[in-house]
């Protein structure tokens, strides 16, 4: 089995019966199949709502601590978060909780046109997460800011697509010997172009927390390194402020990582869109 293939998988019809089930005031008239990724399989309901349904036992615990922080998180952010009304509970038929919250507008930001646009409003939603304040939550337990474990998996990751940007060797060998990351700020923890929804220049949610955590910001900044080339990014750091150079490294490896994954993740599921996205992403997570 490959690392991303679901344990479990809700399909349309399933949804429709463990919502029907197990929350009476929700028609579930419409169950639309959204996407799927590592975490979650997501079914939009009644044009409603979003029901995300675990693909795998690992994600049950952090999805646990995603709903805690997410209503904490919510209100100090200019964009979206999924706020779970509906909860679910285990069951014969699914054997893991689940939940649904209101229908969040947008799309996916891959293949997104006007990045231009995008840099601003991506700037400001970053510089205000960032500044959230969040009570008891872990730090990067995932190790995401862990430049020791980054840098060899990074290289594991461009091996196995085949394909190393130029540049991104010289940026392995000052990463890797960065120090420890402080906790520092409030961190989505997995902040990659699938993750973000836009509506033209408007970014109008971001979702899929189960990393979020305490950590250095660049883990989070990726995102500008990967989705943004130079002139955009120079845009978004103009909202967002100024990094540290220890952040732009961080940033820029773990923009490497993630997205060779998404690349190999995307070619064997037969998202080429996703897969385009992620491969471009490559360049842009070197380009100065």
């Amino acid at each position: 089995m490959q690392h991303w293939e679901a344990e479990a998988v809700v399909d349309e019809s399933l949804a429709r019966e463990l919502v029907r089930g197990q929350f009476p005031g929700v028609a579930a008239d419409t169950v639309e199949f959204v996407s799927s990724g590592w975490d979650y399989t997501i079914h939009r309901v009644d044009r409603e709502w979003a029901f995300r349904f675990p693909r795998r036992a690992v994600v049950l615990e952090p999805m646990q601590t995603e709903m805690r922080v997410l209503p904490a998180i919510a209100p100090q952010l200019p964009f979206a978060v999924p706020r779970a009304v509906h909860l679910g509970v285990a069951g014969e038929r699914f054997p893991w909780p689940f939940y649904g919250s209101p229908w969040i507008p947008g799309r996916e930001a891959t293949g997104a046109a006007d990045r231009a646009a995008l840099a601003r409003p991506l700037g400001r939603a970053l510089r205000a997460l960032h500044d959230a304040h969040v009570d008891g939550l872990e730090f990067d337990v995932q190790r995401r800011a862990d430049m020791e474990l980054r840098v060899p998996r990074a290289r594991e990751e461009l091996a196995a697509v085949g394909y190393v940007p130029s540049g991104a060797e010289d940026l392995f060998a000052e990463a890797v010997a960065l120090p420890p990351a402080a906790p520092d700020v409030v961190c989505h923890g997995d902040l990659h172009f699938r993750n973000v929804l836009v509506d033209g220049d408007v970014v109008t949610g971001i979702v899929d927390w189960v990393d979020v955590c305490r950590s250095d910001p660049g883990i989070d900044l990726m995102l500008a390194y990967a989705f943004l080339a130079p002139p955009e990014r120079a845009v978004f750091f103009d909202e967002y402020g100024p990094v540290t150079r220890a952040s732009e490294l961080r940033a820029r490896v773990l923009a490497l990582f993630l997205s060779a994954v998404l690349v190999r993740y995307a070619r064997a599921n037969g998202h080429d869109a996703v897969e385009r996205e992620a491969f471009a992403a490559l360049d842009r997570a070197v380009a100065q």
